[in-house]
């Protein structure tokens, strides 16, 4: 059973790296050129301070997601993990959010602001964002099963031991 559970878990660890990686790659990727009347514009991740946290944050625990798919099951670091993965899980939400946010306003634009939608001058740049905002998505929802998993198998036994 603990070999089954084991697996599980680092197959869920292997599919978080897979997610966050593939966010970053696509968010990265992401670009468009658009002409209208004669100015022409590129859109690009770099040009919005929230994509650029997106990457940066993704590319972090992408990082982070590696080096912990090879820590060893019986190390004493697992306990760091779990405060390690709460960690990232928030900046996991805090960057996708940001990020999910701008999208909406490039999407849709804002009347009262007077910011107007840029999704129909540059559909491609628009849907690799968005393809990298789901697999943002995805990877978020994995680390919280993953770290309510943690929690319940690093943290649970220590809690219940007795003294």
């Amino acid at each position: 059973m603990a070999k089954t559970r084991w697996l599980c878990h680092l197959l869920l660890r292997f599919l978080a790296f897979a997610a966050t990686l593939s966010a970053v790659i696509m968010m990265a990727t992401s670009h468009d050129r658009a002409t209208i009347f004669t100015v022409s514009f590129e859109a690009k991740y770099t040009n919005s301070p929230a994509f650029k946290y997106f990457v940066i944050a993704y590319s972090v625990i992408t990082v982070y997601g590696f080096f912990v798919l090879f820590l060893p099951a019986k190390s004493l670091l697992w306990q760091l993990v779990v405060a390690l993965d709460l960690v990232f899980t928030m900046l996991l939400v805090s960057s996708l959010s940001a990020a999910i946010a701008i999208a909406q306003v490039g999407k849709k634009g804002n009347s009262y602001a007077g910011w107007l939608p840029i999704c129909d001058s540059v559909p491609k740049y628009c849907d690799e964002a968005t393809r990298a905002l789901i697999a943002g998505f995805i990877a978020m929802i994995i680390y919280i099963i993953l770290l309510l998993h943690s929690i319940h198998t690093i943290i649970d036994p220590l809690l219940l031991r007795k003294s």
